[in-house]
């Protein structure tokens, strides 16, 4: 079954760590979700990477909720591409994990490949991302450094991970001091990945107020991108963004003006 393409723009509204104390803006309810979603579509973003919130506004691996904002997305951005996490934020087991993405069988979906092999038994595994490919569920492989490209390579090569194009974020600065990242940390892992001659359809995020240089990086070097408040909730001039959805259009104009060239 084919499985589809990661989206171009996509915003990652809330995450599953931050709250209304961190920025008045930030989505956590599914009405919150959708309606950040649709601002963030109308000015260019493609797609959207969904946490859901229980009731005092935790990150939850919960079908139910998960399936109440992808019908809600569904009617309301039709347009827009939706791809949960199986973040397991130190709280969820990959048994727990696998079994979101089992019963949800989404389009797409975000999976650590640190989180998912800790299951110690790599049969289960494997089993899961063949399950996911013959679905056609496109999970991309959470990566944090050129260790873990390695780690992945290794995967594909004993058939764990089901061969042909892959889907891959490479995360920048997650664990820098500060966590704050810069353009010059997609090096290693991007070398990685092509002196492994993984084929891959990758993208980028980025931590701190360097975020958008990282992403204009990012696509200069052929990836995708994904912004947003769950990584950073700066502007590129280092105020404070208003919204995702001003981070979105900021990052869309740049891009746009780069492709235009000089008038």
């Amino acid at each position: 079954m084919t499985t589809p393409l990661l989206p171009t723009i996509m915003v990652a509204p809330n995450g599953a760590r931050r709250g209304k104390a961190d920025h008045p803006a930030l989505p956590v309810t599914i009405p919150e979700i959708v309606a950040c979603a649709a601002d963030c579509f109308a000015v260019g973003a493609d797609g959207i990477h969904a946490h859901v919130r229980d009731a005092e506004g935790q990150h939850v691996l919960d079908a139910g909720l998960y399936a109440e904002l992808m019908a809600e997305l569904a009617r309301a951005v039709p347009g827009m591409a939706v791809q949960i996490t199986t973040e397991a934020v130190g709280r969820y087991s990959p048994a727990e994990q696998r079994a979101l993405v089992e019963r949800l069988r989404p389009a797409l979906v975000s999976v650590a490949l640190r989180e998912i092999t800790v299951e110690p038994d790599s049969r289960l595994t494997r089993r899961f991302f063949h399950d996911c490919a013959a679905a056609g569920t496109a999970v991309q492989h959470i990566l944090y450094s050129a260790h873990d490209v390695d780690n992945l390579a290794a995967l594909v090569a004993d058939g764990t991970v089901p061969g042909g194009p892959l889907q891959v974020l490479h995360v920048l600065g997650r664990y820098a001091a500060g966590q704050t990242s810069s353009p010059s940390d997609l090096a290693a892992p991007l070398a990685r990945q092509r002196a492994l001659g993984l084929q891959a359809d990758w993208a980028v995020c980025a931590f701190g107020p360097d975020e958008t240089n990282c992403l204009l990086a990012a696509r200069r070097e052929g990836g995708k991108v994904r912004i947003g408040f769950e990584n950073n909730l700066y502007m590129a001039d280092g105020s404070i963004a208003a919204s995702n959805a001003a981070r979105v259009s900021d990052l869309a104009t740049r891009l746009a003006d780069r492709q235009s060239g000089p008038r």
